[in-house]
């Protein structure tokens, strides 16, 4: 027990700062303490990395199909068809990709559901296979709360935070004292003994993934504490959450934005009840006027909820080639409602739209995902080989 703790604990060295020596201890400790936490949160983020791509693969054969030369099918064509058969449509998800079905949502028997359509023969392929869709649901359960509601939530938050207070003294730790010395922080000697090269897969890999694993966690954190979302949304431009609150005159202006939507919609069920509605098809040829450019695009019915239809675009027409949605609504009969571009929202209101791709890579689809795995890999391995740095410091005390 004695060695443990002298493990645990080393006199400061001659010409080491304080504030690096500070670093050390914090970096120890929090590294011991958090390391499952760290291991567990990276090696399920990696697995839910790929979901989507292994989720169409497990339904490949629904999902991916032959470009026929028979002409689409109108979604007018796909409505009368469904009606057909007793089912109501409610939504449609239209791919960019002429190989890959649509996705079909409509309600039959009170019951709502989805399935793969192929819009060159108008064949229903069927539902997605649920057995992915429950691998995936019981990994991100483990991600987000180790499967242990709400005390697993803050147990886990807790250990990100201690993870964000590591890459940042591990940053700190990394900085060498001379720039002579930057170039062996910044390469693996593959070709040393074990120990040398386990002390720099943790140096050196843990400094080229610093700002990307420091975001992912910074991300993770703002869906588990609301301080964190609120930090990020006020350094953004937006208003924290309690000042909107004490604000009257912020609060009566977002109640009074919501009544009267609200109330809009009201009158429109009210006023178009036993009007004709518009066709699909013409939803979404004025839906491409006011968005007019090539995307996947969805498309939602009106409903009780909503008396309005929803036209949202993927707009992957910027620099880096990010998913970024715009809408457009219109009601019943197909009067113009509203729009909402994606680069007209404030930054705040942006971040938030983005937040969940942005944590899981998705924002710029397989090439972010991709990068996003491997940064994860990585971020799995820094706790093994921190501890495998303390275990043989530990060993040569005995």
């Amino acid at each position: 027990m004695k060695t443990l703790f002298k493990s645990l604990y080393r006199k400061r060295r001659k010409n080491e700062s304080v504030i690096k020596y500070v670093m050390w201890i914090i970096h120890l400790w929090l590294g011991l303490l958090s390391s499952i936490i760290v291991f567990v949160v990276c090696l399920t983020g990696c697995l839910y990395a790929f979901k989507n791509q292994i989720t169409d693969f497990s339904n490949r054969d629904k999902v991916y199909i032959t470009s026929s030369s028979k002409q689409v099918k109108s979604t007018d064509q796909i409505q009368a068809e469904l009606l057909n058969d007793g089912k109501e449509l409610t939504s449609l998800l239209m791919p960019d990709d002429a190989g890959r079905s649509y996705v079909v949502g409509y309600r039959e028997k009170q019951l709502d559901k989805a399935t793969y359509y192929n819009q060159y023969t108008g064949e229903i392929l069927g539902q997605a296979d649920v057995g992915s869709s429950r691998f995936f649901e019981i990994v991100l359960d483990i991600h987000r709360n180790l499967m242990m509601g709400n005390v697993g939530r803050q147990i886990l938050g807790a250990g990100i935070l201690m993870f964000c207070v590591l890459l940042i003294s591990g940053l700190i730790l990394w900085l060498p004292k001379k720039l002579k010395f930057l170039k062996q922080g910044l390469t693996v000697m593959f070709k040393a003994k074990f120990q040398r090269l386990n002390y720099d897969l943790h140096n050196t890999l843990g400094f080229y993934t610093f700002m990307m694993l420091f975001f992912i966690a910074v991300t993770g954190l703002y869906v588990t504490y609301p301080w964190v979302k609120n930090g990020l949304i006020v350094s953004l431009g937006g208003s924290s959450i309690d000042n909107i609150s004490k604000d009257k005159d912020s609060a009566d202006d977002a109640f009074g934005g919501l009544l009267e939507d609200m109330l809009q919609k009201q009158d429109e069920k009210k006023n178009l009840k036993n009007s004709e509605s518009a066709s699909i098809d013409k939803i979404l040829k004025l839906a491409d006027q006011h968005l007019p450019y090539t995307a996947t695009t969805s498309i939602e019915l009106p409903n009780k909820e909503n008396p309005r239809y929803v036209v949202i675009k993927t707009n992957r027409q910027n620099f880096l080639g990010m998913m970024l949605p715009d809408e457009v609504t219109f009601d019943k009969t197909g009067v113009f409602k509203t729009k909402e571009l994606f680069s007209d929202k404030p930054l705040n209101k942006q971040f938030t739209a983005l937040a969940k791709p942005l944590h899981t890579g998705e924002i710029m689809g397989l090439p972010s995902i991709i990068l996003y795995f491997i940064v994860s890999l990585i971020g799995c391995s820094l706790p093994i080989t921190g501890f495998l740095i303390w275990w043989h410091r530990f060993r040569k005390m005995k």
